[in-house]
């Protein structure tokens, strides 16, 4: 039976999800909820959700929201040894990207996405945009950096780690910014794009 998932796809949180189902090969339903399709403010989706948010998925009997948890639970359910590393040292360097990603990268990629995808250019904020994206060549300055002495974030292997960073990389690279040359980050990023799960779900139109 297969996964049940809720969300939209441009949402980066849903496409986490998304992303890993393909690297475990695990089938899914993707239920279109929430951006323009709404849904969130159903009694259904409030039972399953009470934090009207994307993404959520089913499991059998298994009801889980957040989206770091439900990779977390993906990769330790169905990827011991691949998204999720057997040596707990390695799957603590996964997981430090993991939650760098919503403390760091995320936070502050978002309000510049947001203004340069999601805002009519007459209305942006210039002058808020290039602060966020000194900020972010900041951020991404320290990824290229570790990433001089790491083929992916976990270690010699791909993991779950590499999946939220991942996205976030897509997206700085497709944004119209000026940017740094940053070659590890490059380098990384090129693997990235040579996935059949990163090309599905990640190498998309910003929107």
């Amino acid at each position: 039976m297969p996964i049940k998932l809720y969300g939209f796809t441009a949402s980066h949180n849903v496409q986490k999800v998304m992303w890993a189902c393909a690297e475990l090969d695990l089938d899914f339903e993707r239920l279109e909820i929430a951006g323009k399709a709404g849904g969130t403010d159903t009694a259904q989706f409030l039972a399953m959700n009470p934090n009207r948010r994307v993404p959520v998925i089913e499991d059998g009997e298994l009801v889980l929201w957040e989206s770091h948890a439900i990779l977390r639970y993906l990769a330790a359910t169905y990827g011991v040894g691949t998204l999720w590393p057997e040596d707990p040292r390695i799957r603590a360097r996964a997981d430090r990207w993991m939650d760098w990603h919503l403390t760091i990268s995320g936070p502050s990629l978002q309000p510049v996405y947001n203004a340069l995808i999601r805002t009519p250019a007459a209305e942006r904020d210039a002058a808020a945009v290039e602060e966020g994206r000194r900020k972010l060549v900041d951020i991404f300055v320290i990824l290229d950096g570790y990433l001089a002495g790491s083929e992916f974030v976990g270690g010699t292997e791909f993991s779950m780690g590499d999946i939220p960073v991942g996205i976030a990389t897509w997206r700085w690279f497709n944004l119209p910014l000026d940017r740094p040359d940053l070659p590890h980050l490059a380098r990384w990023f090129a693997r990235l794009k040579e996935r059949p799960g990163y090309q599905a779900h990640i190498m998309k139109d910003l929107a």
